[in-house]
């Protein structure tokens, strides 16, 4: 069996990260390591790690982490663990995703040996809360460049939301590449730090380069996209997702200009309720 190496990065947010590496150790694939990366966390996440070690060791699963000293960034930090990956695959993974499809690891490497045209797949993901609806079942861009999340709001059982097939576009919350392509298109773009839009400026770099995106609806996962009460207090996301949206823009105009992407008018952002981490019950696996 290949090796996968699974990145997980964390800024605070211990207990998406315990929920998370719990998670992980439930998956039945092996061989698989955890390169998890700290990004100067000032919680209790490195105790978690310290804990965690031994717990994996136990379950056969290599834990590798890394702390900085202080918050670089999700893509620098993503491009240092890169650089530490043994595995003949990698799978980003925010520390807010839990398996929710037991063979997950197995059915994503199965799409990429079965097709050498997918370069990167994901999986359709779903919010943690009953009725489990759709957080993203693949994305799409307009052609004046909105990135629309499919399937947002949707119940999971949607019919149009469970055929494989290929997109514009996946997020890096979760999904899976062989190593090559790292190794062919290099590190994530660190002019779009701290974090949005590097995945999707990835996923148009790998397909310039010859190579299909997948969604994959037969793995789900769990996403816990406004589980927490407030985000990193020390971003300014509005500003920093416009500035990001208007570079990838700039750079990939000529391409979603002319590829037939949704409309704007087709453009909707369903707005879902916030929710709290102490609501989450166990979240079950499926096969």
């Amino acid at each position: 069996m290949s090796l996968i190496s699974l990145i997980v990065l964390s800024h605070n947010k211990v207990e998406h990260t315990r929920r998370c590496f719990a998670g992980l150790l439930r998956s039945p694939y092996r061989p698989f390591e955890i390169v998890a990366l700290d990004n100067g966390s000032t919680d209790s996440t490195p105790e978690l790690y310290a804990a965690f070690a031994a717990q994996a060791e136990a379950a056969g699963v290599a834990f590798r982490p890394t702390r900085l000293d202080s918050n670089r960034g999700a893509v620098t930090g993503r491009n240092i663990a890169l650089k530490q990956v043994r595995g003949e695959y990698v799978v980003f993974l925010d520390n807010d995703v839990v398996p929710r499809t037991r063979p997950w690891l197995e059915r994503l490497r199965a799409a990429l040996e079965a097709d050498p045209r997918v370069g990167i797949v994901g999986p359709k993901l779903v919010y943690p809360f009953p009725p489990y609806l759709i957080q993203f079942a693949g994305g799409a861009v307009t052609p004046t460049g909105w990135v629309h999340f499919l399937g947002r709001g949707e119940p999971r059982e949607t019919p149009a939301f469970n055929k494989p097939r290929e997109v514009q576009c996946l997020i890096s919350a979760c999904w899976m590449m062989p190593r090559r392509l790292y190794d062919e298109l290099g590190p994530l773009d660190e002019g779009f730090n701290p974090l949005q839009f590097e995945d999707i400026d990835y996923c148009y770099r790998a397909r310039a380069a010859g190579h299909a995106v997948l969604y994959l609806p037969s793995v789900e996962m769990y996403h816990c996209e406004n589980v927490t009460s407030g985000d990193t207090p020390t971003i300014n996301y509005k500003y920093v997702t416009i500035k990001n949206g208007l570079r990838f823009k700039k750079r990939w105009r000529h391409v979603f200009e002319n590829e037939g992407g949704p409309s704007d008018k087709e453009f909707h952002w369903a707005d879902m309720p916030k929710r709290d981490i102490s609501e989450l019950g166990e979240l079950e696996m499926t096969d």
